[in-house]
């Protein structure tokens, strides 16, 4: 079906030969594409050809699909970017076994600030972390932080540095692993981790520059064109490998400023950590200003922008951590609320104010929630806001949430990003811990597509592989690292609706979905094009095997792969 063009200049660049996937319901499949000024110009092959001169560079797609730009929706820019690039590799593949991460953390150079970092361990790969790294390298502090950004290992020298002791308590929202005698191991899980990670000398600012540069150029050769970086601020000890501070944010502000980030970039703000999170730092968070970051640079809000506030409402499941309506795991706890607060009632007062504070400014909160519990009582404290439609919060991770929550977030407009290839990796540890039952409803995505919540798939990187390829065989076959999906799984979604999710979805949590996310004329030319055809349902797994031969962000070329 063709379009009318949007003008009758010539395109800069046509697209030819290709099966469209242009994320749009009144015209979902095209065969040509037309570009100019950064925007589409013109679809289908006969308005395509109108528009084509003879300065117009031409790409046969030879039948390949061409997609919208992908959208990670929920994608650590700055932590995966120090994780592939800035620190040690101690991941299963590098090292099945803690005799092996030791053995790398003892050849390691430190870095010019004299601490080792390292990233990637996976207690369920390799076995429990306690005590694992404690004596390696006596005279160099060491910290090594696991896959799911929720665990870090220390060495006895870091432990020192930190000042920490047998005596310390443990946080609010956090686990400190001791030994037998109650002496620190040097694990620290969820909240715990920011007493190490304040301890570390801040990442030079042009070793984050140059490793945001390689991500975006390995994000660009995948097809990904834009992402939200869910949380940087002055609370980035309390997460991940605590790189994600304001220095973080200049770095970013810097690179847009000169012309080389071309990732559209949506920023949530980290007022608050993964324990304890309060009305008052979220008060005065929203009150320094950090909000004007980039307009106060004149930063185009399309490319760079605040869109938010990120807030911890629980941890998760590994760790004891999430708020689930029953009791879990081998110590049989249900978790709770990592809200500031001495009783449950007043977690979830605390939790309401917090939440106020957020939608009163006009600002998005994404809320993480990854227990029943937990996304219940967040959806609770939403729906109460007047403005929470407008504002598009939404929960993030919302693992189990139940059908009736659902219902509720389809009401009130609030969103739902999870992660199914994190299902994937971790979905053994996750069957274990809460029983087949549970585990069967975990990521219920066709319920919450049934009850017309806008959902999105998002990558967590560096939790898990930012290849959205992955992610989207994840969500189809709903398979673990060691059993198959099952057929007749009700959670199954489609490869087609996988899609939606990192495009058209993924631009509508960004409220930009006026802007982006579908190929049809006005909309940005961010766009990947495909060596194969989209492949069908039933054989979704080709899609691993079909290349990224070209990314365009904004009308640029920011990739373009090997002659097929």
């Amino acid at each position: 079906m063709a379009l009318r063009t949007e003008s009758a200049s010539s395109a800069e660049l046509v697209i030819v030969n290709a099966q469209v996937l242009t994320m749009d319901r009144s015209c979902p499949l095209s065969d040509a594409l037309a570009v100019r000024a950064g925007r589409v110009l013109a679809l289908g092959r006969d308005d395509v050809a109108a528009v084509t001169g003879t300065g117009t560079t031409v790409v046969d797609a030879r039948g390949g699909a061409v997609t919208p730009g992908i959208n990670d929706a929920h994608l650590h820019f700055t932590g995966a970017a120090m994780a592939d690039f800035g620190y040690v590799d101690v991941g299963p593949d590098a090292a099945p076994g803690w005799e092996r991460v030791g053995g790398l953390l003892e050849r390691a150079a430190p870095g010019a600030d004299g601490w080792i970092r390292a990233r990637g361990w996976d207690d369920v790969v390799i076995g429990p972390a306690a005590g694992q790294i404690l004596d390696v390298r006596p005279e160099t502090p060491v910290v090594a932080f696991d896959s799911t950004g929720h665990q870090l290992v220390a060495n006895r020298e870091a432990l020192r540095r930190a000042g920490l002791a047998h005596a310390v308590p443990d946080p609010a929202g956090g686990v400190l692993g001791r030994d037998a005698h109650g002496d620190l191991s040097g694990l620290f899980q969820d909240a715990a981790m920011e007493l190490l990670n304040r301890s570390l000398p801040p990442v030079p600012a042009a070793a984050l520059r140059d490793a945001m540069r390689a991500m975006q150029r390995r994000l660009h050769s995948q097809g990904i064109t834009s992402l939200t970086e869910p949380g940087l601020g002055p609370a980035s000890a309390g997460l991940l490998d605590g790189s994600g501070s304001p220095e973080a944010i200049r770095a970013l502000g810097d690179l847009a400023e000169a012309g080389e980030l071309t990732l559209r970039t949506t920023v949530l703000m980290l007022f608050a950590g993964t324990g304890g999170a309060d009305s008052a730092a979220i008060a005065d968070g929203l009150a320094s200003g950090l909000g004007n970051a980039f307009t106060d640079r004149g930063i185009d809000a399309r490319l760079l922008r605040m869109a938010g506030v990120k807030v911890f409402a629980d941890g998760i499941p590994r760790s004891g951590t999430a708020w689930m309506a029953e009791p879990y795991g081998d110590h049989c706890t249900r978790g709770s609320l990592v809200i500031a607060g001495a009783t449950e009632e007043d977690r979830l007062e605390e939790l309401r104010r917090i939440l106020a504070l957020i939608d009163g400014a006009g600002l998005q909160a994404g809320i993480h929630a990854t227990g029943d519990a937990a996304t219940e009582a967040a959806v609770d404290a939403l729906a109460s806001r007047t403005r929470a439609r407008k504002n598009r919060h939404y929960i993030i991770h919302g693992a189990f949430s139940r059908p009736d929550t659902l219902a509720r977030m389809a009401q009130h407009g609030i969103g739902y990003s999870t992660n199914p290839l994190i299902r994937h990796g971790a979905g053994e540890a996750m069957r274990r811990l809460l029983g087949e039952e549970r585990f069967t409803r975990h990521q219920p995505l066709r319920s919450a597509a049934s009850a017309g919540v806008r959902f999105t798939l998002a990558s967590d990187a560096p939790v898990a592989s930012t290849d959205w390829r992955q992610t989207v065989v994840a969500a189809v076959r709903r398979t673990t690292r060691t059993t198959p999906g099952a057929p007749d799984d009700p959670e199954r979604i489609g490869g087609l609706e996988a899609l939606a999710a990192m495009t058209a979805d993924a631009a509508w949590q960004d409220r930009m979905e006026h802007a982006k996310g579908r190929l049809v004329p006005g909309m940005a030319a961010d766009l990947c094009v495909l060596s194969s055809p989209w492949p069908d349902d039933g054989r979704i797994e080709d899609l691993l095997g079909i290349d990224v031969v070209l990314t365009i962000a904004g009308g640029a070329t920011v990739h373009e792969g090997a002659p097929r």
